[in-house]
């Protein structure tokens, strides 16, 4: 999809800003309502924008522990990969999953509200998958940049 400058603008104001009004968002982007409200349905249809969403504090509510979890697996099948795939769709504590090059097959991002409830998570959901081989997990210390916002300046 080639998008112009205000298709950008639009993009831009967004990533900062989800909850923009129609209103709001034409101000900043230079265009009238209905020109922009074209447009953002435009962006919406091509799936540019997938959703929208708040961002939370795990933090602040209760999920003060973030753990980078390497997941290697003991065969390479495709169905061990895919049972171990939908095995993760299922578990609240991961909230992205990726499958990766290197050492490990995959990388997990997960939340727990303490040591103790990752823990549980490790050994009596994690460990006794019979797909998973080896896993090392990475405590988080502290989270030095977290974003999903994209550069868009070089798409014009």
């Amino acid at each position: 999809m080639k998008l112009d400058v205000f298709d950008q603008r639009i993009l831009a104001a967004l990533q900062r800003d989800g909850a923009l009004t129609n209103g709001a968002l034409a101000e900043i982007v230079r265009l009238s309502a209905s020109q922009c409200s074209r447009r953002r349905a435009a962006l919406e249809g091509a799936g540019v924008i997938e959703g929208y969403h708040a961002r939370l504090n795990a933090a602040k509510l209760g999920f003060a522990m973030r753990v980078i979890v390497r997941v290697t697996l003991r065969a390479h099948t495709k169905e061990d990969h895919l049972r171990f795939s939908k095995w993760l769709d299922l578990q609240a504590e991961v909230k992205a999953a990726f499958s990766v090059s290197g050492s490990a097959d995959y990388m997990l991002d997960v939340r727990a509200r303490d040591l103790e409830s990752f823990s549980d998570f490790l050994h009596e959901r994690l460990l006794i998958q019979p797909q998973v081989g080896h896993v090392q997990s990475d405590f988080v210390l502290k989270t030095l940049k977290d974003t999903e916002a994209l550069d868009l300046s070089d798409l014009g």
